[in-house]
């Protein structure tokens, strides 16, 4: 089998105006990763990975769906195999991962940081898991020194709200040079659909804030202490997984006094979840507001759709797919409660079935106030989307339906390290097509216009929206 890889330094650039604007424009700019789910102990500790298993395949529930897909037994993926039998099952099915992103991102992340340009088969396993463990162990290998590696100038790691955030202080406390900022991410507070787990959660929220929670009034000035913690340790960011937005907002006497009940008694369910969710959701979204901060939305997916292997692994193990929901009248609801009293935050939204692409760039686009430039986001390709075609696709909607050129980019949404290999990604896919229509006659023939654009989305944009040029 074939040794160099397709990974060359004109990969994905199909035409010379695109490899001038990679080249010149996008390749040595640093990455701002507002989304990821890195692991703010493995930065403190600045974890040195036991080998490329440890660092690569733990967790990737990518690599898991397709290697289930192949045949492989589950033993091989999250099972009792040794991290080297594991990785080897992993490099016997990557030559049949041909077009899904996979193949792209694994010689990728192969070629930067390990300098490894030669396919991963079967014969290739051992000779690259050898070349990558050696590698692994240097201090130049560790995780702080892959972030520097990457460009990486700031990150923000996704934290519940009862999380003690001890390795963010630890970071800035020492000075560290790249800004590792949490992000305040309260999904389960929302689970009052799940009474044991959601009571369960509610007595460890209460604790971390201090706050006995026994009314909807507690539960609010709960969430308030801790955003209130979370925006000492330098967060200014929340963010949200969410199948849809709720369409309701407010609760009745009735309901408060029922969710009282609910708290201390047996009741097995809520009688309106939906505007228990709304209501909490819109109260966070004004103190979000009140602080300056950014709030993302992650809305579309469908979670655990495999009961037998979600009581056997948990969550986030390979078994969540594209939602059809109905985005545009809960959107629009949502949206316009907030922007009524002019509470509404810089807002992110990401969007998981591409058939609502158009649906929700156009609906962010009703609430630009004409006072922050870009203030609603229509978020990169996520999830399943943040492949070539996904990427294209929303670029392409967004460029239609609103201003591409006031774009915040990329982000990682990743718990590996390797991962930065898709800020590189989306910018070759993004200067194929800016330059592809150069060439075409369809975008102007000059490289600094079109260039200071391509660096605007790649970089500035960011770096302006989440106010790091303020220091």
């Amino acid at each position: 089998m074939t040794e160099s890889t397709i990974i060359t330094d004109n990969f994905l650039l199909s035409n010379k105006k695109a490899v001038l604007l990679y080249h010149e424009y996008a390749k040595h700019l640093p990455v701002i990763d507002f989304h990821n789910h890195l692991s703010p102990l493995q930065i403190a500790e600045d974890k040195k990975f036991d080998n490329l298993t440890d660092i690569w395949l733990k967790g990737d529930h990518y690599k898991w769906r397709a290697m289930r897909a192949l045949g492989v037994d589950e033993r091989f993926i999250t099972g009792q195999a040794s991290d080297e039998e594991k990785f080897k099952a992993w490099a016997e099915v990557v030559p049949a991962t041909l077009r899904n992103p996979l193949f792209h991102w694994t010689h990728m992340e192969l070629k930067n940081p390990f300098g490894i340009n030669s396919y991963l088969n079967k014969d290739s396993a051992d000779r690259i898991y050898l070349q990558a463990n050696e590698r692994l162990a240097q201090d130049e290998f560790s995780a702080r020194s892959l972030l520097k590696n990457f460009k990486v100038e700031m990150l923000s790691t996704t934290d519940d709200p009862c999380d003690d955030l001890t390795h963010h202080q630890q970071l800035i406390k020492e000075g560290y040079e790249i800004k590792v900022k949490p992000s305040f991410r309260p999904d389960k507070v929302f689970m009052i659909g799940e009474p044991v787990t959601f009571k369960a959660y509610l007595k460890v929220l209460g604790q971390k804030a201090g706050v006995e929670i026994t009314t909807i009034a507690s539960l609010l000035e709960a969430l308030k202490n801790r955003v209130d913690f979370f925006a000492l340790q330098q967060c200014s960011i929340s963010d949200h997984g969410l199948s849809t937005l709720p369409t309701h907002f407010t609760l009745s006497l009735a309901q408060e006094q029922e969710f009282k009940t609910f708290l201390k008694s047996d009741q097995a369910v809520f009688s309106d979840p939906d505007a228990f969710a709304g209501f909490i959701l819109t109260e966070l979204c004004k103190m979000y507001h009140e602080r300056n901060w950014v709030q993302q939305f992650h809305v579309g997916a469908i979670r655990n759709n495999n009961p037998r292997m979600l009581h056997k692994l948990g969550p986030d193990t390979g078994f969540d797919s594209i939602g059809d929901y109905k985005h545009a009248e809960n959107l629009t609801a949502f949206l316009s409660h907030l922007n009524l009293t002019d509470q509404l935050a810089q807002t992110v939204v990401y969007n998981l079935n591409p058939a609502d692409n158009e649906v929700i760039a156009t609906m962010l686009g009703n609430f630009a106030d004409g006072r922050i430039k870009g203030k609603m986001q229509f978020g990169s390709g996520w999830w399943f989307l943040d492949q070539k075609d996904g990427i294209e696709k929303q670029l392409n909607a967004l460029s239609n339906m609103g201003v591409v050129s006031t774009f915040i980019g990329m982000l990682t949404d990743s718990r590996s390290f390797l991962s930065y290999s898709r800020h590189e990604y989306f910018r070759r896919i993004m200067c194929n097509l800016f330059g592809s229509e150069m060439e075409a006659g369809l975008l102007p023939d000059d490289e600094k216009w079109v260039g200071e654009m391509i660096q605007n989305i790649c970089y500035y944009n960011a770096k302006n929206y989440f106010g790091l040029n303020r220091g």
